[in-house]
């Protein structure tokens, strides 16, 4: 019986090749998890987006609270952590793609997928240039369903500085019981 790679390991690996695209050190918690879950309403939507998935504790915590209808389309860069959700999540409901978060609006189209009711992001606004989180931004924005949801899970409040032009103030929320603690910025659109 071959064990399964740690996901700590793993993620801590992924960090360590591109520590701009990884926000953290360690995967985020089941707290943060369940948080998440909470705020993007993920229990009553039919499509839901995640952008940065990593090791995909966060997209397994969405796919036990998503209905059986739901999709959920998981955008990740490193293709790492996007060939091990694919080989350890066997969801139907999930569609890992390695791409940029700013194909959101084509990822959606090529896979016939409605606007989605929320698009949850963990990937490190921080760390990358302005214009391209600015572009993210515009993307998730133009992508959303009338009064759906973005919410992103950060330790530093750079996509709060970055959405307010695109998307007007966040609601904030901070989560404690994570390493480190991370802050939720939530719009609706």
């Amino acid at each position: 019986m071959l064990l399964q790679p740690d996901k700590r390991l793993a993620f801590f690996q992924g960090f360590l090749r591109k520590p701009q695209r990884v926000g953290s050190v360690v995967p985020s918690s089941r707290f943060l998890e369940r948080r998440l879950v909470s705020v993007s309403a993920a229990s009553t939507a039919r499509t839901v987006v995640e952008l940065g998935p990593g090791t995909g504790g966060t997209t397994r915590a969405l796919l036990r609270a998503l209905p059986r209808e739901a999709r959920l389309l998981a955008i990740e860069i490193d293709p790492d952590f996007a060939a091990m959700l694919r080989r350890e999540i066997p969801d139907p409901r999930l569609i890992v793609e390695r791409a940029s978060a700013e194909d959101i609006g084509a990822l959606l189209d090529r896979h016939g997928l409605p606007a989605p009711e929320a698009v949850v992001s963990g990937i490190p606004f921080s760390t990358m240039p302005a214009r391209t989180g600015q572009a993210i931004l515009r993307a998730v924005q133009a992508a959303l369903a009338p009064l759906g949801r973005f919410v992103a899970y950060q330790f530093r409040d750079r996509v709060a500085v970055l959405g307010r032009e695109i998307l007007g103030e966040p609601e904030v929320d901070l989560e404690l019981l994570n390493m480190p603690p991370m802050h939720f910025y939530c719009w609706r659109k």
